[in-house]
């Protein structure tokens, strides 16, 4: 082992108390960090994600620049490929884990701007209808896509209502939500995945048998509502039950 790259993190909640750690690998210390870089994140000891945010922010900017250079030289569907090809792989990826941090809506004006210089649209004007004629996710919608597409594929970690009791009630498709008193988990991809799934439209959630199926149709649903916050998705679904 290397120990001039090798450091450790102690993560720390809201009521950490400070203790002395000593971490060492054949007697010799291994130095304590308070952010690292991990497969692609950048992870720092209170798990806030502004660090990443960052660094995603600084290669979006970097990514407006050169599409602001193409849009007249290619057409816009070879702008849609780029975004793709680059955009959508920065900011879908660890999505599910820094999705909900209180900076990522730095990350979505960036994406906005993004879409205004592939649709060709004005810096005022509002880019909604651009998302949605794109077939482009909003960063939110893609964080609540990311949350549910994680909870069906591990779905054997996730306990149904109809597990629990047999009692026909209109939740009875739903997954069940663990009490959880820790902060930090109940804002992770475990909570936050249950609560995007159980708020899904009734249609969707008798899709979920068939993953190929389900994915299309989650994926038309967030292209049509063009999400701009989270609680708009939940708001949506409690208009839709009045």
């Amino acid at each position: 082992m290397n120990l001039n790259k090798t450091h450790y993190i102690e993560f720390k909640t809201k009521n950490y108390y400070q203790v002395q750690t000593k971490v060492q690998y054949e007697h010799k210390d291994i130095s304590n960090s308070t952010e690292t870089k991990f497969l692609g994140l950048i992870i720092d000891e209170t798990l806030s994600w502004n660090q990443h945010t960052d660094w995603i922010a600084t290669k979006l900017c970097s990514a407006c620049y050169v599409l602001s250079n193409l849009i007249n030289i290619v057409p816009q569907s070879t702008l849609r490929t780029i975004y793709y090809a680059y955009i959508h792989s920065i900011l879908s990826y660890g999505i599910i884990l820094g999705g909900n941090s209180t900076n990522v809506n730095k990350l979505f004006i960036l994406q906005k701007k993004t879409v205004r210089i592939l649709s060709n649209i004005g810096a005022r004007k509002s880019c909604n209808e651009a998302f949605k004629n794109l077939e482009i996710m909003t960063l939110h919608s893609q964080y609540i896509f990311s949350l549910i597409i994680f909870t069906v594929d591990n779905k054997h970690l996730f306990t149904p209502n109809n597990e629990i009791h047999r009692y026909s009630t209109r939740n009875n498709s739903n997954l069940n939500l663990p009490t959880i008193n820790l902060s930090k988990f109940y804002k992770g991809p475990y909570i936050s995945g249950t609560k995007a799934f159980n708020h899904l439209p009734l249609y969707l959630k008798l899709l979920v048998s068939d993953v190929k199926c389900f994915k299309i149709s989650l994926k038309r649903f967030l292209y049509h509502h063009s999400f701009y916050l989270v609680k708009e998705y939940y708001k949506h679904n409690e208009d839709k039950d009045m």
